[in-house]
């Protein structure tokens, strides 16, 4: 049981309590609020790992709060000043960390079980020991390698080893990183140089954001126990041999699209050819699969169908990271019945055909589009970027349109309206499809849709259900 008055725990009380918290002294015990309902004790201890060793906690999730001590104020001190700067988020939530009014915290074991057994299993891990079993409650198993595999999810910026080297060097000393390209996502191995500190850096950071909403760390420890880095680059780095040679230039950027070398994107699709017989007089996949589709994810600058195989074609985007970001989504996807096949293009970009050639009218520039969604920096559409979805979010949408009329409109398109929900302003809806390639049909076929009075419809996907 908590020792001192249950006033001091009422987080979400009166103005006067709140001001005494945020006016509380320095103290090595402090209170987190507003914590995510399914919070685990582990999640909440690694708040404070980095700082120091934790020796307590207090678990209070009727509230959304806990209670966590440190085994010094100068601990404490630092992790109060970090997060002061820094938001500190738990599965992607922000919380609130202060000063508590107590010096210490005096638990009833017997209720606080749980929370006190995921303390001293961790705290054995700190001390090099191994924790001991407790009535079968969940134990924190010690570090199997001071080698962690990363992985980053919806990559929308760039990551590059100095960002990662900066974020995990919080939890200890980082020794080499390497980063390299596998099944279309960037990973990385990194070593610290002791395993706790692998250990707290994946409690801590394993789901969380490097940017606002993009470039998710997924953490996993590596088989690997050591790295064997030959060379000093941007794509490998011993931080203890800075004599290293930086190796080939040309092999060094091998794989690296995700700095932005590379923004061309190779695809294929089986159905194009017989699409593109029908309309032999324009490029129908610049038009009907390229522009529709890719536009979700970057800027389409150019594309260039391939004169002797037409049921493939290059396109180009603005930068690497939005070639990237089209490829993890959209490779696999199908569209008209056929499975949509997106590579890294070993071009670099789309070169324009010269006039009176065959394959003039298989190449278009969309450069000067007036449609770019990400020309603006800061732009909200870099927050709104999903993968294809059954459900598609609609804007620009006219005041005089109304849901049957909308209904309608994507009914003829061939598909099947499950669901539609107009937002408050009547500007933008979501409407469901009965399948994600119906979405994707219908986002082909309506998005830019002329809706009268210079209004064209805005089609994109959503990661909402109606």
């Amino acid at each position: 049981m908590y020792s001192s008055s249950p006033s001091s725990m009422a987080a979400n009380g009166s103005d006067s309590k709140k001001q005494r918290l945020d006016e509380s002294p320095p103290s090595r015990v402090l209170h987190i609020r507003k914590l995510p309902n399914e919070v685990t004790e582990t999640e909440v201890i690694a708040l404070g790992l980095p700082f120091g060793k934790v020796t307590n906690i207090l678990m209070l999730k009727g509230k959304n709060q806990a209670f966590l001590e440190l085994s010094t104020e100068e601990a404490a001190i630092t992790m109060v000043n970090y997060y002061s700067a820094v938001t500190p988020q738990v599965r992607n939530s922000p919380v609130f960390i202060q000063y508590s009014n107590h010096k210490e915290l005096k638990t009833d074991s017997a209720l606080n079980q749980r929370a006190q057994a995921v303390l001293q299993a961790v705290s054995a891990v700190q001390d090099g020991s191994s924790p001991a079993s407790d009535q079968g409650v969940l134990e924190l198993a010690p570090p199997p390698s001071p080698v962690l595999r990363i992985i980053i999810d919806n990559m929308f910026y760039p990551v590059t080893l100095d960002v990662l080297q900066q974020i995990f060097s919080k939890f200890g000393t980082v020794m080499k990183i390497i980063t390299f390209t596998k099944n279309n996502q960037f990973q990385a191995l990194l070593q610290f140089s002791d395993p706790v500190n692998a250990q707290q850096a994946k409690l801590s950071l394993d789901g969380q954001n490097i940017y606002n909403s993009c470039c998710t760390l997924r953490i996993d420890f590596s088989k690997l126990v050591n790295l064997n880095v030959k060379y000093n680059n941007d794509k490998s780095r011993d931080y203890t041999r800075p004599d290293l040679p930086t190796g080939d230039g040309e092999s060094t950027n091998k794989d690296h699209s995700l700095l932005g070398k590379y923004t061309c994107l190779s695809i294929c699709l089986d159905s194009i050819q017989s699409y593109f017989l029908l309309e032999k007089s324009s490029p129908f996949l610049t038009h009907i699969i390229t522009w529709s589709v890719f536009w979700v994810y970057g800027d389409v600058q150019r594309v260039k169908i391939l004169y002797n195989k037409k049921d493939s074609a290059l396109i180009q985007l603005s930068d690497g990271n939005q070639a990237q970001l089209a490829m993890s989504h959209l490779n696999g996807q199908k569209v008209f019945g056929k499975v949509m096949r997106v590579t890294l293009s070993k071009h670099q970009t789309v070169a324009l055909p010269r006039e009176g050639l065959d394959d003039q009218l298989l190449t278009k520039d969309f450069s000067g589009s007036p449609l770019h969604r990400f020309k603006k920096p800061g732009s909200k559409n870099f927050q709104n970027i999903f993968p294809p979805s059954a459900t598609l979010h609609l804007s620009n949408i006219r005041w005089v349109h109304t849901e049957d009329d909308l209904r309608l409109l994507f009914s003829n398109s061939g598909g099947t309206v499950k669901a539609f929900k107009f937002f408050q302003d009547r500007k933008m809806a979501l409407i469901q499809m009965s399948s994600v390639e119906e979405a994707i049909q219908t986002l082909i076929d309506l998005h830019n849709y002329d809706m009268g009075g210079n209004h064209h419809l805005k089609v994109s996907f959503s990661k909402s259900t109606i």
